[in-house]
Formats: C-alpha cells, structure tokens, sequence
C-alpha cells in the first residue's frame, strides 16, 4: 500500500506544479526526484538499474538511448514546424486539407490517424506541426486540437502488429494474429467512436461563408504532400529500414529547406528554434520517473498487493493494467509486468478466453490515456501550449467508450 501512496503522491505533486505554473518538464524531474526519495531509491540502486538495463535490454530500450533520441526527434520535429512556416507551406496546407477532405473535423483526425501507424516514441510530434497550424486556421481551441491530435494518434496500438505490443500478446497466450486482432479491434472502435463524440463534434467552429473555393484535387493533393512528404520519408525510411525517426527527421528537414531554396544563412537560426530546454526536461523527467518505478520494485509490489485482496477476476484483469499503465505511461513495460500475471484467468492456446485479454487491453488504454506521465499526452499539451488536465479531461470521454468496448467484449468472449 506505501508503493502506492508515494506514486500518488508523486503524481499529486507533478499535478499541483503545474497548476503553480510551473513549466511542465521541470515539474517532471522534480515529481521524479521526490518519487525517488519516497521509494527509498538511492543514487547507487538508480545507477544499478541504469546498468541493468544497459546490459539486459535491447539498446533501443535503454533510457540513455530513449532521451538522445526523443530528444533529438521533438526539437526537429519543432524545427520542422518551424519551416513550414517560414516556406508557407503551413499556410497552403491548410486549404489544402479543406480541399481534399471537405470536412474540416475529418482533416484534423484524418493526419494523426495516419501518423499513428508509426509506432515510435514521441512519434506524436510528427503530426502536430499540421495539426495545430489547421486548428489554429479555423479557430479551434489550442487544448482541443492537442486532444486530437493526442487521442486519434493512439488508435491503432491494439491492433497495428509494428506496435511490439501486439505480437508479444499473440505470442504470450498462443492465438493466432487474425484472432488478437478481430477482438482489440473492438477497443479501436470505441477509442474513434468516443474521440469523434467528445472532440470532433463539438467545438469545430462552422466554415464560413467567405473561405475561398476549392482547389482542383490536384492542386490540393500537391500542397497537402507539399508539407506532408517528410514524414512520409522518416516513416518510409523506419518502416523499411529499421532507421530511427530521429535520425531521418534530420535530412528530410535539410532536403526540405533545400527544396524551398531557403538560404544557407538561416538554417542554423530554424533548427535552433527547435531546441527548447523544456522539451529536454520533459523527456528526461519522465524516463527517470519510469527507472525510478524499476529501481525501486514499485510495479511488482502493486501486482503482489492485488494478489493478495482477492478481488473479482474481472476487475483485476482490468484494473492492473489500467493502473500500472497509468503510472508507467507506457504500453509494452504494462503489458510485460501485467499480462504474464492475467494468464491464469485468461489461458493459453485454445482455451484462451481472448474476450478478457481484450478487456485486460482496454484498462492499459484507458490508463495510458489519462495518465499525465505518459510522454506522448506531455508533449501535445506543452507543444500546443495547453494545460495539460484541458486535454485530459478531454480524453476522459473516449477512455470510458475504450472501457465499455472492452467489457462487451469480456461479456461476449465468455
């Protein structure tokens, strides 16, 4: 019970800086230190678990790895934003998009959605330069576009088999991937269907009657790919060649500037517009709060304490998830620390109940979804300077349809 009050704690303590103003990565490192000191984590077992990790896990995994690269990949991708504007792509990008779509509510989902079959870290950031530049245009309130952008990222991490998730679930219970995949894809439905009724339908201001005509198709595919193509490479470049999203960002943001004939003297002041010390801070606080957890054996407490209370199967093959994801922020470490203790109420092979592994799915997302420390959901808010409980409170809508999908299917799977 102690590992979960310092948690809450820690967590009160992120929530209560920020409402002091306090600038959100700083807030982070500084819940992360108290964490720390509440979980009795001392520099020397913080250290043990860096080298742990360094020799036990794919250098891909590693928190040293995670900050370079996240790091990196944000300030570019801020830096790429910070192009767009300059070359007015952004500006052409939003007719664009009206062009193509028609409905402005479908071209606002329609880019995160898209960006969301990346399955990388941070990989929110590629789709908010576009994001907020179209929500800016039509008058959105910056704490809706970031919601959206947020919460139609996150759609297809149930069922998308390059999210490492999916196939380690398939594997750990022995069903085939048709059979995982056409029961999580319940959890998908509910997640857009909740995101268009609680952020799609309200707040869309209506077009007006003075917004210029559309565009011939061509024109507006030509300036929707205009602002679109880098990511396409940095995605095509991830897919094909295993190559870190923050390494390609780096060459398609200096191929675009070339494209657009910026001249070679402001190149340096663009990608120094990226560098944002509070973006680093972020990412560093949240990686630290997720080692601290590890160093300090808090996840395997929590498991032990549910164990032992003997609640009813169902609420536990939903609530441990949900409540490890919430305070890690991350899907594959909850389903690695959770779902090997579900086994025994769900089963292997063909006597898996998979109605209830998908229920057990539902309570990560909705966990991962309202989570402040989930670095994706920390990112949107401070990139479209919102504060971070509007967004939040926005995503609770679509995190309760995400549960009732899984536990019609828990109900049906029987």
């Amino acid at each position: 019970m102690y590992v979960l009050l310092a948690m809450a704690v820690a967590l009160a303590l992120l929530v209560g800086l920020m409402h002091l103003k306090v600038r959100i990565g700083l807030a982070m490192v500084i819940s992360a230190l108290a964490l720390a000191v509440l979980l009795g984590v001392t520099p020397s077992a913080f250290w043990s678990a860096v080298i742990h990790e360094w020799h036990d896990k794919p250098l891909s995994q590693t928190t040293g790895y995670l900050f370079v690269t996240l790091t990196a990949l944000v300030m570019l991708v801020n830096s790429f934003g910070t192009a767009m504007k300059e070359t007015g792509v952004s500006q052409r990008l939003v007719p664009a998009m009206q062009g193509l779509f028609r409905s402005r509510r479908v071209a606002m989902a329609v880019i995160p959605l898209m960006m969301g079959m990346l399955p990388t870290p941070g990989g929110i950031m590629l789709s908010a330069p576009m994001v907020r530049d179209l929500g800016d245009h039509i008058g959105v309130e910056r704490s809706r576009s970031a919601a959206i952008n947020f919460l139609f990222r996150h759609q297809w991490e149930t069922i998308w088999p390059l999210f490492p998730a999916v196939p380690l679930i398939q594997g750990m219970f022995g069903i085939s991937a048709h059979t995982l995949i056409s029961h999580n894809i319940a959890i998908m439905v509910g997640g857009i269907v909740g995101s268009v009724f609680f952020v799609l339908l309200w707040g869309i201001p209506v077009r007006r009657g003075d917004e210029p005509a559309h565009r011939r198709f061509h024109h507006n595919l030509r300036g929707f790919m205009d602002a679109f193509w880098p990511i396409a490479v940095v995605a095509a470049l991830y897919a094909a060649f295993g190559l870190s999203p923050a390494i390609g960002i780096l060459p398609a943001l200096l191929v675009f500037l070339a494209l657009h004939k910026v001249p070679l003297s402001c190149w340096g002041a663009i990608v120094k517009s990226g560098m944002e010390i509070d973006f680093a801070l972020l990412i560093f606080g949240a990686l630290v709060f997720k080692l601290n957890l590890e160093a300090g054996q808090a996840i395997p407490s929590v498991v032990k304490l549910f164990s032992d209370m003997n609640m009813s199967p169902y609420v536990l093959i939903f609530v441990l998830p949900m409540l490890v994801s919430f305070l890690t922020g991350l899907t594959m470490p909850t389903v690695a620390m959770t779902f090997p203790f579900l086994v025994p109420f769900i089963g292997t092979g063909q006597e898996t109940k998979v109605g209830l592994e998908t229920l057990a799915f539902s309570g990560l997302m909705c966990g991962l979804l309202i989570t402040p420390v989930h670095l994706c959901l920390a990112l949107s808010a401070t990139y479209f300077e919102t504060p971070l409980r509007k967004v939040i409170l926005k995503a609770l809508g679509p995190a309760a349809c995400v549960a009732a999908a899984g536990a019609l299917m828990a109900v049906l799977g029987r």
